[in-house]
């Protein structure tokens, strides 16, 4: 994973880097919460580590002014302040786990895996597989077995709306509203216009054909 420390004690620092990085974390520092701030919004990191008192900007406040610009990088804060006042203070600021200094780097390390593990189990799907045709969701691209297909954007919302009901069938409606955000029926031959021509790219030169009509029902996509 990759870490942002926010820690402006030397020592205790340079004892956490070392043991992140020694656990094959990458790892970035901060001495204080105004360089802290900086660097956790302009860098994708998978959880931040944050000192409560900080030079600059206190932890706290830190982490009010990522969550209102909509960073959810998961945050465990550390703090010498250890009563339960302070951790639910730190907890509804934004923080997602608080660790009371001083502290055993096991259980550091494992908390901070902890909350790695559950932002990736979280995080939404950037790539869509249904046999051999993929849709990369990030660079907006798509492949059957391998070779690349050209869409036009439309049509590259057309066939994400199939993929993500791959095996279901998908009405006329369900296309309408999902698509093309029509909630009434424009009385138009649209969809079999763009399901022609999705055929037409992404069945005609492979086998077998993935994109079925359900006669009186609708439309499918399966492998």
């Amino acid at each position: 994973m990759k870490l942002l420390v926010i820690e402006d004690d030397r020592e205790a620092a340079a004892y956490m880097v070392k043991g992140l990085k020694e656990s094959g974390h990458v790892v970035d520092h901060a001495a204080d919460g105004t360089q802290g701030l900086f660097m956790a919004g302009s860098e994708n990191y998978d959880v931040l580590i944050v000192d409560r008192m900080l030079p600059g900007r206190d932890g706290l406040s830190l982490i009010e002014v990522l969550r209102a610009t909509g960073i959810t990088t998961p945050i465990l804060i550390l703090s010498a302040l250890g009563s339960v006042d302070d951790r639910v203070r730190g907890l509804r600021s934004g923080g997602d786990d608080y660790l009371t200094k001083p502290y055993a780097f096991s259980e550091l390390l494992a908390r901070v895996e902890a909350l790695g593990r559950r932002a990736a189990a979280n995080a939404p799907a950037t790539r869509l597989e249904v046999g051999d045709l993929v849709m990369d969701l990030l660079t907006r691209t798509v492949r059957r077995a391998g070779k690349p297909i050209d869409l036009l954007p439309r049509e590259f919302q057309l066939l994400e709306y199939l993929m993500r009901h791959a095996g279901s069938v998908v009405t006329r409606t369900m296309l309408l509203e999902g698509v093309w955000d029509y909630h009434f029926d424009p009385q138009t031959n649209v969809i079999d216009v763009h399901i022609a021509r999705l055929r037409q790219k992404v069945d005609r030169d492979f086998d077998p054909p993935m994109i079925h009509t359900i006669r009186g029902a609708g439309y499918c996509l399966r492998a």
